[in-house]
């Protein structure tokens, strides 16, 4: 059978590459120097004993595994339990690992939306997110765009997300730090008093537990 040569420049061409999809141009670049200095105490760990390669790739695992889904199943237990939802916004740390969820030596803190009070979560300075209950955070989180408009023009940030909050709510933005963190405990939505803890938290999205969005409507 033939063999057809193609240029791999014409597959850049508008963007595209030979498979059909977008070109992304490859970021194999020169490692920074806290990616050396994570090799480098990595590997120390491991000439050491005090971790093993099989210890390291579990806990990348168990790492890659956190979800949004686990913060969801946070938010429809307080829906459904008043005593666990006063722990969540008391101390969401210890409520946190009530659930079985380790979050670490994190402080996390929980803030309640309310017919009142609508709060945005943020990391001014780089990206700092509860990824144990939400997972790695949305690319536009961590853009400079976000972290610095949500502080100055929250309630134009939150339009472009479609969410047009009336004058009478107040926005609260929290900033989060690299010890301390938050989530959103958004308002349950209404007509779900007959819906389960599982269907509750399939009402939970992501972006309603940041403040950039609302539960889904039953």
């Amino acid at each position: 059978m033939p063999h057809d040569h193609h240029d791999h420049d014409d597959y850049h061409h508008e963007g595209m590459s030979s498979s059909g999809h977008p070109y992304r141009a490859d970021n194999d670049g020169p490692l920074t120097y806290w990616q050396r200095l994570e090799i480098a105490v990595r590997e120390l760990l491991v000439e050491k004993s005090h971790l093993t390669p099989a210890q390291i790739a579990t806990q990348i695992e168990v790492m890659d595994a956190r979800s949004p889904a686990n913060g969801a199943a946070v938010v429809a237990r307080a829906w459904i339990d008043p005593v666990f939802k006063a722990h969540l916004l008391s101390d969401a740390s210890a409520a946190s690992r009530e659930m079985g969820f380790d979050i670490g030596p994190l402080n996390l803190i929980a803030v309640e939306n309310t017919a009142d009070a609508h709060n945005l979560i943020v990391c001014t300075l780089c990206s700092c997110y509860p990824r144990n209950l939400l997972g790695l955070p949305p690319d536009w989180y961590k853009t400079r765009e976000y972290r610095s408009r949500a502080v100055r023009e929250p309630r134009a940030v939150l339009r472009e997300f479609g969410l047009d909050l009336a004058e009478s709510v107040t926005v609260r933005v929290h900033d989060s730090t690299a010890d301390m963190r938050y989530m959103v405990l958004p308002a349950r939505p209404e007509g779900t008093e007959g819906l389960s803890q599982e269907q509750l938290a399939s009402l939970v999205t992501r972006d309603s537990m940041i403040g950039t969005g609302l539960p889904r409507q039953p």
